[in-house]
């Protein structure tokens, strides 16, 4: 069957996603699996500056596999707290151009710029995230949101059972 956005892809999307397949298909556990998402999505794209998998543990979203320059102190986050909070309470991806015009971000990095939360969703309840930072504003746009939708559908096998 087509998909309309599979035809709009751009091609380093397309190479990216059939990567993450092939990556996550070779991985001894989900637990690698998703480490090896967050590496691919790092070393396939400059504006991906830090990249972390949140996955849903009870009330709070814990953070998962990583990628970046340094480890963020976010390592929890309650549900509807910060940015990375609003889209887990309300299923939608959120993309901020320039996270100091929002009251909502928790600071990290000073080198964060612009950021983009997308929601893991397994039998529609959000489960998890994808939260990526950029060190340029508006950094990311609707062909990233569409990209990472797709592999967030692709990591949602991979949470931990509770």
């Amino acid at each position: 069957m087509s998909h309309a956005v599979a035809e709009e892809r751009p091609v380093e999307h397309g190479d990216a996603l059939n990567l993450l397949r092939q990556e996550v298909a070779a991985a001894p556990g989900p637990e690698a699996a998703a480490q090896r998402a967050v590496e691919v999505l790092h070393d396939r794209f400059a504006h991906y500056d830090w990249i972390g998998v949140y996955w849903v543990d009870g009330t709070d979203l814990a953070l998962g596999p990583w990628i970046g320059p340094e480890a963020t102190e976010h390592v929890r986050i309650p549900i509807g707290t910060g940015i990375c909070g609003a889209a887990a309470a309300t299923g939608q991806t959120e993309i901020i151009d320039d996270v100091n015009a929002d009251p909502r971000y928790l600071a990290c990095f000073t080198t964060t710029r612009s950021e983009i939360v997308v929601p893991i969703f397994d039998g529609g309840e959000v489960v998890g995230e994808i939260d990526i930072d950029g060190s340029d504003l508006a950094a990311f746009d609707d062909t990233d949101r569409l990209f990472l939708e797709e592999i967030a559908a692709l990591l949602a096998p991979l949470r931990p059972r509770q």
